[in-house]
C-alpha cells in the first residue's frame, strides 16, 4: 500500500462498519500476496480509491488473513471484487479486468443508490 493510499484495509473488526453499515457505496478487494493477477489489479485498485475517494468507499481484503468473510462471501477465486450497497452484494467480478469495467460499475452503482 502506498504512503497516500485512500483505500480502507479491512479485517474482521472493520468489515461490519467499512462495508456492512456504510452509507455509500462500497467496493471490495478479495486478494493476498502470492497472486500474481492480484498484484496487477492492486494499481487499479489504487487509483479508484482516489478518484471516488468521498463519494464511494475502495476497500482491501487479504483472504489469508481474515478467510472467514472471504469463505462466507464464497470468494473461490482471486482476485474477487464485490460492490456493496446497503451491506448487501449487488455485483461480483472475478479475475483481472480492465479499470474501464471497474469505474462503470461504481459510477452505475452510485446512479442507482
Amino acid at each position: 500500500m502506498s504512503e497516500n493510499a485512500k483505500y480502507i484495509t479491512l479485517d474482521e473488526s472493520s468489515f461490519q462498519t467499512e462495508v456492512l453499515q456504510a452509507d455509500r457505496p462500497v467496493l471490495v478487494d478479495f486478494w493476498a500476496d502470492w497472486c500474481p493477477p492480484c498484484r496487477i489489479v492492486a494499481p487499479v485498485i489504487e487509483e479508484l480509491a482516489e478518484e471516488f475517494d468521498g463519494a464511494a468507499t475502495v476497500a482491501k481484503l487479504d483472504v489469508d488473513k481474515v478467510p472467514g468473510i472471504a469463505g462466507a462471501y464464497e470468494v473461490r477465486s482471486i482476485p474477487t471484487l464485490l460492490f456493496f450497497r446497503n451491506g448487501e452484494v449487488v455485483d461480483r467480478v472475478v479475475g483481472a479486468v480492465p479499470k474501464e469495467v471497474l469505474t462503470q460499475k461504481l459510477n452505475s452503482l452510485m446512479a442507482s443508490a
